[in-house]
């Protein structure tokens, strides 16, 4: 029969350290990925042929 027990202090900060640091890397990732695909659209405008 095993006993549960509550985590500690530290396991909770360093779950909570470990989830800032996700999220984080993600926000970056997403702003990335935005600034990738307006690049993308100005120079599409830039070389799109005139009619």
């Amino acid at each position: 029969m095993s006993v549960r027990r509550s985590p500690t202090t530290e396991e909770l900060v360093k779950k909570l350290l470990v989830l800032i640091l996700a999220a984080g890397a993600g926000y970056i990732l997403w702003r990335k990925l935005n600034e990738d695909a307006e690049g993308r659209d100005l120079w599409s405008e830039v070389t799109d042929t005139v009619e």
